[in-house]
């Protein structure tokens, strides 16, 4: 029995001399077709980096230069406008300085004059798509009520009185008109 005792040898020691007798296993190195598609794989992602980036550099230059040419057309446009609004209405400084030099003192000229500037003013106004607004029943967007007046013969909200006429153009309300309103 001793001798099959030396012959059965116990698994952890049959481990530890296997081992002993096995070199390390040697780490294969990628394939030399592998490493160069990498390399091309790398190269292509840095050109696409490349191109992605002069892309970016230039939207953002042709946004900067959009956002300047914007602004700067909105200032001229301003401008033109105001410029053109401004020559409608110097005919009527004219008018008014013509009047003023004039020395006459007749009350009766004088009230001529000035319905003819007034006139020329509203027209220069009408030019320049200037509407005067409409007062016949109160809105609160063109409106400003002053007053209110129990009349019975005007209909509810109903514009009773005007104080002031108010302006606007297009859509937009320049200066509402001052109003006092029915029952």
């Amino acid at each position: 029995m001793t001798d099959e005792k030396k012959e059965v040898k116990k698994p952890a020691q049959a481990a530890k001399k296997d081992g002993a007798k096995k070199e390390p296993a040697k780490k294969d190195s990628p394939k030399k077709a592998e490493l160069e598609a990498l390399k091309a794989e790398l190269e292509a992602g840095k050109a696409e980096l490349a191109r992605v980036s002069d892309l970016l550099l230039r939207t953002t230059a042709e946004y900067d230069n959009y956002r300047k040419r914007t602004a700067r057309e909105k200032t001229e446009l301003y401008t033109s406008v105001a410029a053109e609004t401004v020559a409608k209405l110097l005919p009527v400084l004219d008018s008014i300085e013509a009047a003023l030099a004039s020395g006459n003192a007749d009350a009766e000229k004088l009230r001529s004059g000035v319905e003819l500037i007034a006139k020329q003013f509203a027209k220069s106004l009408s030019d320049a798509g200037v509407e005067e607004v409409e007062t016949e029943t109160f809105d609160p967007k063109l409106h400003d009520a002053v007053m209110h007046v129990d009349d019975e013969s005007l209909p509810e909200n109903a514009v009773a009185q005007v104080f002031r006429k108010g302006y606007k153009l297009g859509d937009t309300v320049i200066r509402p008109a001052t109003v006092s309103v029915a029952n």
